[in-house]
Formats: C-alpha cells, sequence, structure tokens
C-alpha cells in the first residue's frame, strides 16, 4: 500500500504529536515568562539540588550548548542560581531559587493538565503501554545513533 500521508510514518506522528503537546504546554506557561524547554531544566534542577549541568544535559537528553543556553536563561530570569563545586573547580552547581521552585510548585499541575488533555479516552493499561512502547524506541535510538 503506498503512503499517501505523512501522517503514515511513525517518525512524522511521533513529532508532531510532541510538537501539539509541547505547544499547548507552552501556551499554558506563557504568563509565566518560561517555555516547556526551559521549565522541563528548572522541575530537573529543583529536584535536585546542586546537579551540574554535564548531568543535566544528560537527564534532559539535551546537547551541552541548549543546555547552557537554557541555563542562561533561568539564570537572568533569577529561576536559579550557581556556585563553584567545591570537589572540581571547572564545574558548576546549579540550585534553584525560591522563585524558581514556586513556579514549580504553580505550573505542575498545568503539565499535569496538559497530558491530561492529550491522553483523554485511553485506559490506565494503555497508557501503560505506551509508556512502555517509547521507552522501548528511546532504548532502541539510541543504540543505533550516538548522541
Amino acid at each position: 500500500m503506498p503512503i499517501s500521508s505523512p501522517q503514515q510514518f511513525l517518525g512524522f506522528l511521533l513529532g508532531s504529536t510532541y510538537r501539539r503537546i509541547s505547544n499547548s504546554f507552552a501556551r499554558a506557561l506563557k504568563p509565566y515568562d518560561i517555555t516547556p524547554e526551559q521549565w522541563s531544566v528548572l522541575l530537573m534542577i529543583s529536584g535536585r539540588g546542586g546537579i551540574n549541568q554535564k548531568e543535566v544535559a544528560a537527564a534532559a537528553a539535551k546537547d551541552q550548548p541548549t543546555t547552557a543556553r537554557i541555563v542562561e536563561l533561568l539564570l537572568k530570569k533569577g529561576f536559579i542560581t550557581k556556585s563553584t563545586s567545591k570537589s572540581d573547580r571547572r564545574a558548576f552547581l546549579l540550585y534553584a531559587t525560591e522563585e524558581g521552585k514556586a513556579l514549580i510548585e504553580n505550573t505542575q499541575s498545568l503539565e499535569q493538565q496538559t497530558i491530561d488533555a492529550a491522553v483523554a479516552g485511553l485506559r490506565p493499561e494503555q497508557l501503560e503501554e505506551l509508556r512502555a512502547m517509547l521507552e522501548h524506541i528511546y532504548h532502541n535510538t539510541g543504540k543505533t545513533h550516538q548522541e
């Protein structure tokens, strides 16, 4: 059967779905002056006080330059601070400020609402299966491509 629509390609469908969810979350975050990408990095930092930028990049599956730009924006906005690591003077440890922690507290429900709307109508067992399949695909792509 010939392919007549981009939606028939799994990669296109995954990317389109991600963009729709991300755009919806971005609209919800607009009053807080933060993007979904910045929010996810802030969430990680606020959950782990004293994490270094390299660890943030790895956990967020982002490259170092992108992570560095996001960290600089979060610093300028006053959502995080950084200090020199005592064990490695070349590394900086990142900490969420009280303002950053409050922003995460006030917006986590927006993220949940965005996801709830996206998966409305799916049964819990379908969601677990979807999560497992996406994790499997994620791990497979890590094996075939160097990041």
